[in-house]
């Protein structure tokens, strides 16, 4: 265990100092679509297959940053910030999940080439989905990492969960819930509140990925409409959620191989609901992270890492392949 020291206020303990590990690659920016999108290139070998990761509601693609140095000794690995989330900034552009699901395709067709794998996490797990199932040709392969999905009443959220986003879907209430934690918290503090929503145990993260968190919440403290952004994102998914038959049929239309990965802690997507996914869809991979929480990517790096790498070794080969010929093209 590390010590605290030099640790930012209010962080739990973590793994040990920055080393070279978790540095955050340089910054770029593409511009698609008249927006200026904030990405990452991890790096990784040129032959190796192409993996695009997408973050969360109320993420960033900083939350890739403790499983990306695991995958990239294989993989090519690139991450963004989408629209209204990290430093992507949202502007008078809609950040709705259709939206983004446009902008991922815009990522993949103009900047980081298709077909890839693309590996999303909760939100960015619907908008991956959503992807693959109306444009097979950029996806080989889909690795949903407790992708957002339908609840019901055998799978419900965490009652706090529910609360919250009871009142996202009403805005003035929602104005008013986001209104004043910014006002009751430091950047600081919101960070963390965060990641103790989405980890079962925070204290796993490694401490220069809750550093790297931090210093992105004091940036966005300053970033104008961040709330009415976040507010236009939730609705949105709380709409493709609540149609379930059309979100059925949008899994249904998906091609590519499937990997599926669920902590059993998750408190905004219950592991019930990720175990009704499997079971409608034999042919997908699916493995439960036993003590984790929403982000098994942060909370669980080698863990998540493991899968999806065993997992492009054998059943997602032909995905693999196919994304390290997208590399090499």
């Amino acid at each position: 265990m590390s010590s605290a020291q030099g640790r930012p206020a209010d962080l739990p303990p973590g793994a040990d100092g920055p080393g070279t590990r978790y540095r955050r690659p340089p910054s770029q920016w593409a511009e698609l679509g008249g927006r200026r999108v904030h990405f990452v290139d991890h790096g990784g070998p040129a032959d190796g297959p192409l993996l695009v990761l997408v973050h969360g509601l109320g993420g960033s693609l900083l939350n890739w940053s403790a499983v990306a140095p695991l995958l990239r000794p294989t993989c090519r690995v690139l991450a963004l910030d989408l629209a209204g989330f990290g430093r992507t900034q949202g502007g008078a552009d809609p950040t709705s999940v259709e939206a983004n699901q446009q902008l991922l395709h815009r990522f993949l067709t103009e900047v980081a080439g298709t077909p890839a794998i693309v590996v999303g996490n909760s939100m960015g797990g619907l908008i991956a989905a959503m992807q693959g199932s109306a444009h097979h040709e950029t996806v080989t392969g889909l690795v949903l990492v407790d992708p957002a999905l339908p609840t019901s009443i055998r799978a419900r959220p965490h009652p706090l969960v529910a609360f919250a986003f009871g009142l996202y879907a009403v805005p003035p209430l929602g104005r008013a819930l986001l209104n004043g934690r910014r006002r009751g918290r430091t950047p600081e503090q919101s960070a963390m509140d965060v990641l103790r929503l989405c980890c079962s145990d925070p204290g796993r993260v490694p401490a220069e990925v809750l550093r790297q968190h931090v210093e992105l919440a004091r940036e966005r403290h300053g970033y104008p409409d961040v709330d009415a952004q976040f507010l236009m994102a939730a609705r949105s998914l709380l709409t493709l959620l609540s149609r379930g038959r059309a979100h059925r049929r949008m899994l249904g239309g998906i091609t590519a191989p499937v990997l599926l990965l669920h902590g059993d802690e998750d408190r905004l997507v219950p592991v019930a609901a990720a175990r009704t996914a499997a079971a409608e869809h034999p042919t997908w991979r699916f493995e439960v992270a036993e003590g984790v929480g929403h982000v098994p990517q942060l909370e669980a790096p080698e863990w998540t890492a493991g899968h999806v790498l065993d997992w492009l070794a054998a059943e997602g080969s032909g995905a693999r392949d196919r994304a390290r010929h997208a590399t090499l093209d």
